[in-house]
């Protein structure tokens, strides 16, 4: 069973079993069941997280 969880304002976590592709379609070496993969669109190690959402988020909107 594969399960996805996509976590407010950071990565999509991936656990299970699943298979990576490339844009080409040729797979991706994934040595982990469980993996994060980025939708900043920072990270230094894409399609992977590597935490750089952390040092951009937004405080969170105060009411006036």
């Amino acid at each position: 069973m594969t399960e996805i969880r996509a976590y407010p304002e950071g990565p999509l976590l991936v656990r299970g079993d699943f298979e990576l592709l490339d844009e080409n379609g040729a797979p991706l070496s994934t040595p982990r069941r469980t993996i994060a993969l980025c939708r900043c669109g920072r990270t230094s190690i894409p399609p992977l997280c590597d935490g750089t959402h952390t040092l951009t988020r937004k405080p969170p909107h105060s009411p006036d």
